[in-house]
């Protein structure tokens, strides 16, 4: 049995795994953007252990869950699973950063940092990664690919810096979700064992997954020298840094 942590899990595949992993015996703990969403995502998980609180457009608020989170700990699995897409580009955070950059980017970075690492780490990546621009030029202005590819490359990096952590980077597919449309043709049932199977470990590191198999990935995400210049740009952004293995 593990203690499992799911961002961004009232709807969607993050409510889909927390189930999942409760029907397998799990301890999950779920996570709401706000009040509502949170006990959206309790109502939506029953067997959840708890829900907990937390807008990740802000750094103030994602700093107070990692405080959170290592009050609670130690966790076997953290699973960063929220995400916006569609979001105006003039859409920002509390503290004045984009939403998309601030949600999708820079809250994965600033937990990983800040939470005690857990057994297992897994970033949600996506398909659309592959149009990700690597340059990381402005990345506060990324788009939705440029994100995921962002999390893919720091799923790479983070399993560098962290040698004793499991740590994946998930590709669900294109399922219908809210964020997938009625139009998604891949398997969701697929996209939820793949979720499953990297909470529970026992998968190598530093890898890159589809429907429980390995996929292929942009080749600039294994860059060292981009991963390393994409977590320094995040640092300066943040204050926050990669603690020492």
């Amino acid at each position: 049995m593990a203690r499992i942590f799911i961002t961004g899990s009232s709807d969607g595949l993050g409510s889909r795994a927390a189930n999942a992993l409760v029907q397998r015996g799990h301890k999950v703990t779920v996570h709401g953007r706000n009040a509502q969403r949170a006990s959206d995502a309790q109502k939506a998980c029953p067997g959840a252990e708890g829900a907990l609180t937390a807008d990740l457009s802000s750094t103030e608020a994602t700093k107070t869950l990692a405080k959170e989170l290592n009050a609670k700990g130690p966790w076997d699995a953290i699973i960063h699973n929220a995400g916006v897409m569609g979001v105006p580009s003039s859409s920002t955070g509390p503290e004045g950063l984009p939403t998309l950059f601030a949600t999708n980017t820079l809250a994965p970075y600033m937990l990983t940092c800040l939470v005690k690492p857990p057994k297992r780490l897994v970033f949600l990546s996506s398909q659309l990664h592959q149009g990700g621009d690597p340059s990381l030029r402005e990345i506060q202005k990324c788009g939705y690919g440029d994100s995921k590819l962002h999390n893919t490359m720091m799923a790479f990096a983070f399993a560098r810096k962290f040698p004793g952590v499991e740590v994946s980077s998930l590709d669900p597919g294109w399922v219908q979700t809210k964020m997938g449309g009625a139009g998604a043709s891949d398997d969701i049932d697929a996209a939820v064992d793949t979720y499953v199977m990297l909470a529970e470990g026992g998968v190598e590191s530093g890898k890159h997954w589809y429907h429980c198999k390995e996929r292929s990935y942009q080749k600039h995400a294994a860059s060292e020298e981009k991963q390393e210049k994409l977590l320094s740009e995040l640092e300066g952004i943040s204050g926050v840094s990669v603690p020492k293995a």
